[in-house]
């Protein structure tokens, strides 16, 4: 397990601020934050009225309309649903992986995650972070800024380690999850592509996102010649001559296996998202949240 300090820099929150992340209409209105429900509810805000039934509450009838029109007429309110976010944000020691100057896989994750709360928190929703490697490190869902920047403080210090056990992980999550919900997973997903169908599928109900992040040197394959891999999950270790044959292979297999997560995701009306460390923060953001304003 890797106890470093992990730099997650939050500047890009304010350049957040012109945007309105804006959950899909397909999802459920047993939530909703500043989204509104058209169910005769006990919120603030009235949406119209209809003429009073045999049956309907007493205390529901406006009297200032009776009092002008001598009919019974039932307010009706838009009632506030609360959106509850489960982001899931992969802690296995792949991810503390960084090729070069750009942050480690983790630290780019972690500022996605705090990305996609920070949008939620605005809404005053409630939203989870809940790490995961071989066993769910489970965050309970509370709404505020106080509670996203103490989520931040404690991504800084999370331990990284383990290997990715996304298949036990989400039937483990799943079971806290108890109505319709956002439910973001991050990950690089180089894991057994049945497990992440099994993942996707277990999720299929909600309104899903899949994000993809990868260094670059794990996208494109850069060394060439007599080189050493480590496996860091594993610790396996493999001597082996990277050839250009080899590397087409590996860019081959790695196309590959990207198209099968995003054609699993199509199949369930999931959105899926690559990133490398090496882009801006907020282009990423600026990518996924311009497909989902509407």
């Amino acid at each position: 397990m890797s106890n470093k300090r992990h730099n997650i820099d939050v500047d890009f929150f304010r350049q957040l601020d012109r945007f309105t992340f804006m959950v899909r209409k397909r999802v459920s209105t047993a939530y909703a934050g500043s989204r509104r429900s058209i169910r005769i509810g006990k919120g603030l805000d009235t949406r119209g009225y209809r003429e009073y039934n045999q049956g309907d509450e007493l205390r529901a009838i406006d009297w200032k309309a009776y009092a002008r029109t001598e009919k019974l007429y039932i307010r009706q309110f838009e009632e506030d649903k609360s959106l509850t976010t489960h982001i899931l944000l992969d802690s296995s020691k792949s991810m503390d992986y960084t090729g070069g100057d750009a942050p480690s896989k983790f630290e780019y994750a972690t500022m996605l995650a705090a990305g996609f709360a920070y949008l939620v928190t605005k809404d005053n929703d409630k939203f989870a972070i809940s790490t995961f490697s071989e066993e769910v490190d489970f965050a309970k869902p509370r709404r505020g800024r106080r509670h996203l920047l103490s989520t931040i403080d404690r991504l800084e210090t999370a331990k990284v380690g383990g290997k990715t056990a996304i298949n036990e992980c989400t039937i483990q999550y799943g079971k806290a999850i108890h109505s319709r919900s956002l439910v973001i997973i991050i990950s690089d997903f180089m894991q057994d592509p049945k497990e992440i169908e099994s993942a996707i599928y277990r999720f299929a109900d909600h309104d899903l996102i899949l994000v993809q992040v990868l260094d670059k040197t794990e996208s494109s394959l850069v060394i060439h010649g007599h080189s050493r891999l480590i496996d860091l999950e594993s610790g396996i270790k493999l001597d082996t001559y990277i050839s250009d044959d080899l590397k087409n292979e590996y860019q081959e297999k790695l196309t590959s296996h990207i198209n099968h997560i995003g054609d699993t995701c199509s199949r369930v009306d999931a959105e899926f998202y690559t990133f490398t460390t090496d882009i801006p923060i907020f282009d990423a953001f600026f990518h996924t949240i311009g497909r989902r304003r509407w």
